[in-house]
């Protein structure tokens, strides 16, 4: 998981008179991995699934959706980070059972330099993740504008805003001697320690607050093309306009509950420090071992074409095999014009072609 209270256990724990290190002689750190073992590899396993290519059905026309082209890459990206964040934890979780301890022995430099280098590889790709969900819900405000998408863009603050986070949050944190845990004053805890906190929570805190209102401003842009696309606002056209909006809803609670975890753990710590519920603490610390890797398998579950037989896997060792022979046919000119309007505004079909709706969502 991606959290500054386990960063800080990196620390060497000095006297062991620290509050962490309190908790830590509460805490079953065998348990702890295994669950984090546990989530991890269904994370993988879901971000595999996501990252899999896959072939897109429509019923008469190879419609460009926003799944299939655009919104697929930047999933694939999003999942990509998952991946690398889950196998973070696997590894990380692994060590800690087999070879050593969440929380090094005095003078056991090599479990620190270990348990910093780990922590920071997993914070930066959690980081990641949370970028390329933001990332995605403002590309989808792009494409109802018909604005292309900024890929170039898009890249450099998903991978390059995490690495300024990361890298300022936990050089304050563990340089230059990577003892957090001797902070005997307010001002140095806030000067070394609070920075961590806040170069992790924001970007939380900004999706969490960002995401709902840009997919509410999508799903009003949604209603009024619906409308002005097909010329009426029947039954048929809310039901499509309700799968949407359920859609956004469900990506928005996988996310909040992937994550709320981590900052109920953050204002418990810092207001209630003197007086720690030590249970509540540990409790959090199990729930947040188990949802922050399954954001990976949810994610391959919320961000897919959800109706059924819309996508079909294509396994790499079947299309070598030949599986999925591929049509050499010339386009006409009226299907290339097509493919640029779609290209453009890929959720929308034309108005003889509301049905269709249902193929994406």
């Amino acid at each position: 998981m991606a959290d500054p209270t386990i960063q800080t256990f990196c620390c060497h724990h000095g006297n062991g008179t620290d509050m962490a290190v309190t908790i830590m002689q509460e805490f079953n750190t065998d348990a702890y991995n295994a669950v984090c073992i546990f989530s991890s590899c269904l994370g993988i396993l879901g971000a595999v699934y996501q990252i899999l290519p896959r072939q897109e059905f429509s019923n008469r026309h190879r419609w460009l959706s926003f799944s299939a082209e655009r919104g697929r890459k930047i999933i694939v990206w999003l999942a990509i980070a998952d991946l690398l964040a889950s196998l973070g934890v696997f590894t990380r979780s692994t060590i800690w059972m087999n070879y050593k301890n969440i929380m090094p022995a005095v003078e056991d430099d090599s479990s620190v330099v270990f348990c910093a280098i780990s922590s920071a590889l997993i914070q930066y790709f959690y980081t990641a993740t949370w970028i390329w969900t933001l990332i995605y819900a403002i590309d989808m405000r792009f494409i109802l504008s018909e604005q292309a998408s900024r890929t170039t863009y898009y890249h450099l603050v998903a991978w390059i805003l995490p690495a300024i986070l990361t890298a300022t949050g936990l050089s304050l944190l563990y340089l230059p001697d990577a003892n957090c845990h001797t902070t005997t004053s307010l001002k140095t805890a806030v000067v070394r320690i609070l920075p961590n906190y806040v170069a992790t929570y924001v970007p939380i805190a900004t999706v969490m607050i960002a995401n709902p209102c840009l997919y509410h401003k999508s799903s009003r842009d949604m209603e009024q093309i619906i409308t002005s696309a097909s010329g009426q606002f029947t039954s048929r056209e809310r039901e499509i306009l309700d799968a949407i909006k359920v859609k956004f809803s469900v990506i928005n609670f996988v996310f909040y509950m992937c994550w709320i975890p981590n900052l109920l753990n953050g204002i418990l710590l810092w207001t209630l420090w003197f007086h720690l519920p030590a249970e509540w603490i540990i409790a959090i610390w199990y729930i947040m071992a188990l949802m922050n890797p399954l954001q990976a398998l949810f994610n391959c579950m919320v961000y897919r074409r959800w109706r059924n037989g819309s996508e079909k896997i294509i396994l790499p060792w079947r299309k070598i095999e030949g599986c999925y022979p591929t049509a050499h046919t010339e386009p006409s000119p009226n299907s290339l014009s097509n493919s640029a309007r779609e290209e453009i505004l890929p959720l929308l079909r034309n108005a003889q072609s509301v049905n269709g709706y249902r193929n994406y969502w």
